[in-house]
């Protein structure tokens, strides 16, 4: 499976700069994913540089689960 994103369908990886549905640009630096058919996964991203990451299901960010 391939994260995407939902507005127009491109791979999203970790490393990339995302931003939430409300403004807050972070960074993705881990996925999971789903792990049985009606899971959404989760994924995990930065704020600024404090070096914490905090989990999320991806639609947070404009993102959804594809199979390749």
């Amino acid at each position: 499976m391939k994260l995407v994103r939902e507005k127009d369908g491109a791979e999203v990886k970790v490393g990339d700069e995302l931003a939430t549905f409300r403004g807050e640009a972070c960074k993705l630096v881990a996925v999971q994913e789903p792990h049985k058919p009606g899971s959404t996964g989760r994924i995990y991203v930065e704020f600024g540089t404090g070096g914490r990451s905090w989990g999320y299901f991806p639609s947070v960010c404009g993102l959804k689960w594809v199979k390749e």
